[in-house]
């Protein structure tokens, strides 16, 4: 008889979004597909789908798109533990992002606090040298 070991492997995924509404469901999906097929449950997917939502819909409003002009880079990587980062890199913009407080009537701020909610940490890092800027939240998985 032989003994079969498995051993859960941490994954990742990059992929070049086009900077503007229309990349945001093309990651949506292939995030959702990918981490199903790892095993996480509808209800991680569905917060990481939505923090990846709301990190590329902030990225086309308030950044420039890479070097290239015309797009941002999405990753997201899953442990062993099913702890889920998910990244989104553009070529920064004139404000620092930060979580804001709106009005009830206001049409849009809220996409950084629905981010704090969801995640365990979230946070920017600007020291490239290029300029570009990475906002990056991590999941836990419930």
């Amino acid at each position: 008889m032989a003994l079969v070991v498995t051993q859960q492997v941490p994954t990742s995924s990059s992929m070049s979004v086009p900077h503007g509404p229309g990349g945001v469901g093309t990651a949506r999906r292939r995030m959702r597909w990918e981490l199903l097929e790892n095993g996480a449950t509808e209800t991680v997917i569905d917060d990481a789908v939505l923090i990846l939502s709301e990190l590329l819909s902030n990225s086309y409003r308030h950044a420039r798109p890479l070097g290239d002009g015309h797009h941002v880079r999405a990753s997201w990587a899953q442990d062993a533990d099913g702890e889920i980062t998910i990244s989104v890199t553009d070529g920064g913009g004139p404000t620092r992002p930060r979580a804001g407080s709106p009005s009830v009537t206001a049409r849009g701020g809220r996409g950084l606090t629905i981010i704090t909610t969801l995640a365990r940490a979230w946070g920017v890092h600007d020291a490239d040298p290029s300029g570009a800027v990475t906002v990056w939240a991590v999941l836990d998985p419930r």
